[in-house]
C-alpha cells in the first residue's frame, strides 16, 4: 500500500508547532494500522504548505514569500523531530503565488487542487489558522472543505491565554495618528474648520478617540506606504461611485415613471473576490448606496443582494463596483480579475418571497 499522505496548511500561530506534531503522530498511527505496507515506500508523507493571500506584484509580496519559506523550514525540522526513527517524507510548497486568495472559499479551492494533484488522504487544520488575515478563519474554511468533500480534522491543541492591552506594539503611533486624523477631519467637516474653538475642541475630541479606539479601528498594522496610496485610490473611487449612483437613479426613475412599472424584484447571491473585513464592508455599502440594489447580507465573501430592476442586476453581474473596490484596496492589477458573470460567481436565488 502507498504511504499515508497528510496536508498541513501553515500560518505563523502560537499553535502551529502543536499542529505539526499532531499531524505526524496521527499519520504514523494510521500508517501502522494498515498491514502489508510496501517497505520501499515511506510510512508517511507530510505535505507542508503556506498559502499566500497577496498579489505577486505587490511591494510586500517578497517579504511574505521569504517569511513563508522560513516557516516551512522550521516546520520541516519539527516533522523530523516528531518522527523519531520513523520513515517520514516531507514535501513543502508555497501556494497562491499565481492567484489572489481573498477568503475561505479561495483557500479551500487551492487546498482541494493540491489534494487532487498529490493524492493526499486528509488535511490537518490548525485551530488558529489565520493566513494573512486578522482573525482565525477555521470555521468558514471547514464549511468550504466540507462542501468540496475534502477529508480534514482539527488538531487538538492547547491554546494559551491571550493577554493584550488595548493599544500595544510597534505600530501604535501609526494607528494613533491615523485614527486622530480621521476623527479630527470628520469633526471639522461637521463644524467650522476656520473657527479656533472648533479647531481646539476637535483636536481634543480626536485625541480622546484615537487613544480609546485606535486598536479597535485598525485591527491590523498599517503600512506607511500602502495605506496613503489606498487613501488616494479611494479619493479616485468617490467620483466613480457618484457616477454609478447617478446612473442608477436615472434608471430607477425611468422605470417608476413608466405606467407599467416593469420592476423585477429578485435576490441575487454574489461570491465577491474581495477579502472579508473592510474591503467586503466597503463593497456591500457601495452596492447599497446605489439605487435599485440593497445588500441584505455580507458574510465570508458572499453577498446576498436585493435588486429592484433588471438593469441593476446586470450591473451587479458585470461587477463594476467590485472591480473598483479591488482597485482601492489591492491595486490596478487586481482590478483585472474576471467579473462575477465571467467567473460564474453570481446567481439569482429567488424573488421577494424569500
Amino acid at each position: 500500500m502507498a504511504a499515508k499522505r497528510v496536508l498541513v496548511p501553515l500560518s505563523d500561530t502560537v499553535t502551529v508547532r502543536q499542529t505539526v506534531g499532531y499531524a505526524v503522530r496521527s499519520g504514523l498511527e494510521a500508517a501502522d494500522a494498515d498491514a502489508g505496507a510496501d517497505t520501499d515506500e515511506p510510512e508517511l508523507e507530510v505535505h507542508l504548505v503556506v498559502a499566500l493571500p497577496y498579489d505577486a506584484d505587490a511591494p510586500e509580496s517578497q517579504q511574505h514569500h521569504d517569511d513563508a519559506e522560513q516557516l516551512l523550514s522550521r516546520a520541516t525540522n519539527w516533522v523530523e523531530e516528531d518522527a523519531g526513527g520513523a520513515d517520514v517524507a516531507v514535501e513543502t510548497a508555497v501556494l497562491g503565488t499565481d492567484e489572489l486568495l481573498f477568503g475561505p472559499r479561495d483557500y479551500a479551492g487551492v487546498f482541494g487542487r493540491y489534494v487532487d494533484d498529490n493524492d493526499v488522504d486528509r488535511i490537518v487544520l490548525d485551530p488558529e489558522y489565520s493566513p494573512g488575515v486578522t482573525a482565525p478563519m477555521l470555521q468558514p474554511l471547514e464549511r468550504e472543505l466540507e462542501a468540496r468533500n475534502l477529508p480534514f480534522d482539527e488538531a487538538p491543541v492547547d491554546r494559551p491565554a491571550r493577554h493584550q492591552r488595548l493599544i500595544s506594539g510597534g505600530e501604535t503611533f501609526d494607528r494613533l495618528f491615523a485614527t486622530f486624523a480621521i476623527a479630527f477631519g470628520f469633526y471639522l467637516v461637521l463644524g467650522d474648520p476656520f473657527y479656533w474653538f472648533d479647531l481646539v475642541t476637535g483636536a481634543a475630541v480626536a485625541g480622546i478617540v484615537s487613544i480609546v479606539l485606535a486598536r479597535v479601528t485598525f485591527t491590523y498594522p498599517l503600512d506607511r506606504i500602502q495605506s496613503p496610496i489606498r487613501v488616494v485610490r479611494f479619493v479616485i473611487y468617490i467620483p466613480y461611485l457618484l457616477w454609478e449612483i447617478l446612473k442608477a437613479n436615472i434608471a430607477v426613475s425611468a422605470v417608476i415613471l413608466r405606467p407599467s412599472m416593469p420592476i423585477e424584484p429578485t435576490l441575487t447571491r454574489v461570491n465577491a473576490r474581495v477579502r472579508s473585513g473592510l474591503p467586503l464592508t466597503a463593497l456591500a455599502n457601495s452596492i447599497t448606496l446605489t439605487p435599485g440594489t440593497l445588500t441584505v447580507r455580507a458574510n465570508n465573501q458572499q453577498l446576498l443582494v436585493h435588486t429592484l430592476i433588471p438593469a441593476a442586476r446586470e450591473d451587479l453581474f458585470d461587477g463594476g463596483l467590485e472591480k473598483a473596490i479591488r482597485f482601492v484596496f489591492y491595486g490596478r492589477e487586481s482590478a483585472a480579475i474576471a467579473s462575477p458573470r465571467e467567473r460564474d460567481d453570481a446567481e439569482i436565488v429567488g424573488g421577494d418571497e424569500l
